[in-house]
């Protein structure tokens, strides 16, 4: 509860700072763009589900990877809806650490190829199905 009241406080201290300093037309024309961009990242947020899972099934991240993505990017989303300049930032950031995520599991490879099966000798005369 108290994390609660901490963070409302911060949400609206910021919010009054900067909207002092930029007006009451740009702090609402913010808070619109920040929830429609929120929207259209859940709105198209099947195609990164889809492009995590490619991921996970070729076995490029694994299951921890794969939930970190998926969580970071809505929570991301739901941030950017609410209103608040607070919210915003740390939704933003959330979506920066999900494409941080995204490069670097780009080019790192979480699972060596498996050398086990290499050792084991195949019958040559079997032709499989």
């Amino acid at each position: 509860m108290i994390y609660f009241l901490i963070y409302l406080f911060a949400e609206v201290f910021i919010t009054i700072e900067i909207a002092t300093q930029i007006g009451g037309l740009a702090t609402f024309f913010e808070i619109v763009f920040s929830a429609f961009l929120g929207i259209f990242i859940l709105m198209n947020f099947r195609h990164t589900l889809s492009e995590n899972l490619d991921a996970l099934r070729t076995r490029q991240i694994d299951m921890q990877g794969f939930s970190n993505r998926n969580i970071m990017g809505l929570l991301g989303a739901i941030l950017l809806i609410l209103p608040g300049f607070l919210c915003d930032f740390i939704g933003i950031l959330m979506q920066f650490s999900l494409l941080g995520t995204l490069i670097i599991n780009r080019f790192t490879r979480k699972y060596p190829p498996d050398n086990s099966t290499q050792t084991t000798r195949k019958d040559d005369y079997v032709i499989d199905a």
